[in-house]
């Protein structure tokens, strides 16, 4: 008769007769009994920190990278790297979602620079060896830069300003 009524949203017989004897037996409400213990988590700081270096190591690994290396659920990592790190995919690449202005303003400068210097000079990019190479830092692609350019002759460096 219930499921006539109430259809789909009809309680199963089986349910009925459970809060029947919990009811008989003295309880109060139908919810469940509280469970011993905390639920599992695989956000723990180890699990962090080897996420963390992994995706360091290589940021073009997806979210299964590190859950398949590390054992977690991609559900885990992709929380760890969203919530602790605050980074999210960009171009296959995980990076911070929120930038410093200074950050900003330092990548909108140096971008210009760059399209600035290939308009005068279209074979500026075939003569660089720093094409391809991922950086940990901007501390390590200035000290990069600085030894690509150091290696310049300074014929190659005048012809660079002829043109």
């Amino acid at each position: 008769m219930l499921k006539e009524v109430y259809g789909s949203e009809c309680v199963s017989c089986t349910q009925v007769f459970e809060w029947f004897k919990r009811f008989k037996e003295g309880r109060k409400t139908t919810e469940d009994d509280p469970r011993p213990g905390r639920p599992s988590t695989s956000k723990t700081d180890e699990n962090i920190e080897k996420t963390d270096k992994l995706i360091r190591e290589d940021r073009h690994l997806s979210i299964r990278g590190p859950a398949k290396i590390t054992g977690i659920d991609k559900e885990c990592v992709r929380q760890i790297l969203h919530e602790s790190f605050n980074m999210r995919k960009v171009c296959t690449q995980m990076v911070p979602k929120l930038l410093t202005p200074e950050q900003k303003e330092s990548r909108m400068n140096i971008c210009a620079d760059i399209l600035k210097n290939i308009d005068t000079d279209p074979g500026l990019l075939d003569n660089l060896t720093l094409k391809g190479t991922r950086f940990e830092s901007v501390e390590v692609v200035k000290a990069k830069a600085t030894e690509v350019l150091n290696q310049l002759t300074e014929v190659d460096f005048q012809h660079c300003f002829q043109r």
